[in-house]
């Protein structure tokens, strides 16, 4: 932790781009701990403003921004000491798409952020497919415009990150309401390296205050590796629910996911899923050895990963049938 006697007299300010979602509000958190002044750069802060709470008055500040307009990503680096870019979709919104965000809007910020040099932490994505998947494919083009623009950024690729309100184990446990069986696609062979959010925070912080090397590219992944298939029958023993898992094809899969997407595309009605997150659980996603042998992982920055069995109980538990103390169902 940066424990510099003058941040605290002259704290340094940082923009987060996308620091209302699920990342950004640990990463607002944690750098507020710090005694940093946050400048929570989002398309629609008026329903991020429960944010204001986070350290003390004025600490933490709200500005509209759209990482697609260079004009407002300008406005919203004017004073900042570093920046962070979040921003990252499930699915395509209207003018909102993958590579407006993932890939131009990265660009953007990256390019305005070396020309006013200012420090860069980017997250992209930890995963096999490098472009077999829109959302794979737009990060990592995303991640090498910020290196072709800003050599000296930061870019962490985490692997899936849990913790509460992801959109992983959530997603599985959510099923479980209104579904007989859990789809195991493709066997559940797929291996993840679930990271909690909150090393993630934590790396994206020691990257701000300087401590970890620039110019790298950082691969997080949490304490094991599990496959598809222990991901479900982990997410049932702590919700204590029993579910057949049943094989699921990844063509069927993403037919289905083809079918959510649209249906999702109508108003008031959610995104279930989509063909392009089927996809992507065709792929492993796990630290390379390389990586580790080069020290480009949490363990190397002197974090030690959360295991998901430690953590996993305090958010899902509202899963349960009859609660926190609910037994397991027949």
């Amino acid at each position: 932790m940066n424990l510099d006697p003058d941040l605290y007299q002259h704290p340094k300010l940082i923009t987060v781009f996308g620091g209302s979602g699920f990342v950004g509000r640990h990463v607002v958190e944690t750098l507020v701990k710090r005694g940093y002044r946050v400048r929570v750069a989002v398309r629609r802060p008026e329903v991020a403003y429960y944010m204001l709470q986070i350290g003390e008055v004025g600490q933490v500040q709200m500005l509209k921004t759209n990482v697609r307009i260079r004009e407002s990503v300008a406005r919203a680096l004017i004073g900042a000491d570093a920046a962070v870019f979040l921003p990252g979709l499930m699915y395509n919104d209207g003018r909102n798409s993958f590579s407006a965000v993932q890939e131009e809007g990265a660009k953007n910020v990256a390019e305005l952020a070396r020309s006013a040099g200012i420090q860069l932490v980017h997250i992209s994505a930890l995963s096999e497919a490098t472009d077999a998947t829109a959302y794979i494919r737009t990060k990592r083009a995303g991640e090498e415009a910020v290196r072709v623009a800003c050599p000296e950024a930061v870019v962490l690729r985490p692997s899936v990150i849990f913790g509460p309100e992801d959109q992983f184990f959530n997603k599985f446990a959510d099923m479980t309401r209104f579904s007989a069986v859990l789809p195991l696609f493709g066997g559940g062979k797929t291996r993840f390296q679930p990271v909690y959010v909150g090393d993630v925070a934590e790396m994206i912080a020691r990257a701000v205050d300087g401590v970890v090397p620039a110019g790298k590219v950082y691969e997080l992944g949490g304490a094991e590796v599990l496959s598809l298939r222990q991901v479900l029958e982990e997410t049932l023993n702590v919700i204590r629910r029993r579910r057949p898992l049943m094989y699921v094809p990844f063509w069927l899969g993403q037919l289905a996911g083809g079918v959510f997407g649209l249906v999702g595309r109508i108003p008031m009605l959610p995104t279930v899923t989509t063909a392009d997150q089927i996809k992507m659980l065709k792929y492993d996603s796990i630290v390379s050895e390389k990586a580790v042998k080069e020290g480009r992982t949490l363990q190397g920055a002197g974090i030690t990963p959360h295991a998901v069995d430690a953590l996993l109980a305090s958010y899902l538990w509202r899963f349960r049938v009859h609660g926190q103390f609910s037994k397991i169902t027949a």
